[in-house]
C-alpha cells in the first residue's frame, strides 16, 4: 500500500489509514451504517485520535443532523488540540444550528 499524500502528523498506521479512506468512501455512498461501524471501532481502540474524531463529527452533523452530538465529538477534538481551527469552525456552525427553530 503506498503511503498517503497528506502528511500523516497523527502518525497513523497503515492500517488506520485504510479504515479512514474505507469510512469516508461508506460516507460519500451514503452508507452511513457501515462508516459509523468503522469509525467507532477505531474510536474504541484509539479514543483521543482526532482524525477519527473529526470524522465522527462530520458524520453526525452533515449526514445524520445530529447537531449536539457532532459538537460533543468536536469538542473531544478540541480537548486534544484547541488550537485546531477547523474543528472549532464546524463545532461553531453546529452549534449554530441547536439555536434554529
Amino acid at each position: 500500500m503506498a503511503g498517503p499524500v497528506w502528511k500523516n502528523i497523527y502518525r497513523l498506521s497503515d492500517d488506520q489509514i485504510a479504515s479512514l479512506d474505507e469510512a469516508e468512501g461508506k460516507m460519500e455512498v451514503l452508507d452511513i451504517s457501515g462508516a459509523e461501524e468503522i469509525l467507532l471501532r477505531m474510536l474504541k481502540e484509539h479514543p483521543d485520535c482526532v482524525p477519527v474524531l473529526n470524522n465522527l463529527g462530520h458524520m453526525s452533523g452533515r449526514y445524520l443532523s445530529e447537531f449536539e452530538k457532532a459538537v460533543e465529538y468536536y469538542d473531544l477534538v478540541l480537548e486534544i488540540e484547541p488550537d485546531n481551527a477547523w474543528a472549532r469552525d464546524e463545532r461553531r456552525r453546529y452549534r449554530r444550528y441547536l439555536t434554529y427553530d
